[in-house]
């Protein structure tokens, strides 16, 4: 059986990827290789991290792609729309197995996931709440003023299929975490980070399971 094939999405520091690149490479991740490292920021220390394990990188910046394309930038769901398209296309280039966005930091449309989902290929988000919990952004930060406020004891995180919706695809790891009295948001964003990184790679780890037990679909690359 062929390695899966992993392309990653990414926004900021890479501590998630970088989960993944070390589980892949002591084994905890079997049979798996991260084909590239795509970022919308070129400042993302990510990059860096990809760098220095050798694995390929892109960056692909909407603001540069509006630039480099004048005839959408004045219409901006066409923009987004034509931006998402040309991502598909650089990370289908690469025939990935599956796909997943560890903190990338822009909503991805159908323009995107479509083109993914017709050849079978997954794509994995992590959201920093409990399924139906704070969509969005600042996430963290708005469980914790939920729970200085009496409303909610504890928050969590959820691995998920994406879908259009934000944050709201088909759960695939979900992970509790208590709000301990007095805690302030930034110990609480700490330890949810380190919780992110054992998320992130047992979710990787189900997802190819997911894809060995359902063989290759129509129009699967790999197939």
């Amino acid at each position: 059986m062929s390695a899966t094939r992993i392309t990653v999405l990414i926004s900021g520091n890479g501590t998630n990827l970088q989960a993944i690149i070390n589980a892949i490479e002591d084994g905890t991740i079997q049979n798996a290789e991260i084909v590239r490292v795509v970022s919308n920021r070129a400042a993302a220390k990510g990059l860096i991290r990809a760098k220095e394990a050798k694995i390929p990188t892109l960056y692909h910046n909407l603001k540069r792609f509006g630039e480099q394309n004048p005839a959408y930038q004045h219409n901006p769901d066409l923009l987004r729309q034509q931006y998402d398209g040309a991502l598909a296309d650089l990370v289908l280039q690469d025939q990935p197995n599956l796909l997943v966005a560890a903190g990338f930091m822009h909503i991805l449309s159908p323009a995107f996931l479509d083109p993914l989902a017709k050849l079978g290929i997954p794509a994995l988000n992590l959201h920093p709440a409990l399924p139906g919990q704070f969509n969005g952004i600042d996430a963290i930060a708005r469980a914790h003023q939920a729970f200085l406020q009496g409303n909610i004891t504890k928050t969590g995180l959820t691995v998920h299929y994406m879908i259009a919706e934000v944050d709201a695809g088909e759960p695939l790891i979900v992970k509790e975490l208590n709000i301990q009295p007095g805690e302030t948001l930034e110990h609480l964003e700490q330890r949810m980070h380190t919780q992110e990184w054992l998320a992130i790679v047992e979710a990787v780890q189900l997802a190819i399971r997911n894809l060995s037990m359902a063989g290759p679909t129509v129009g699967d690359p790999h197939a």
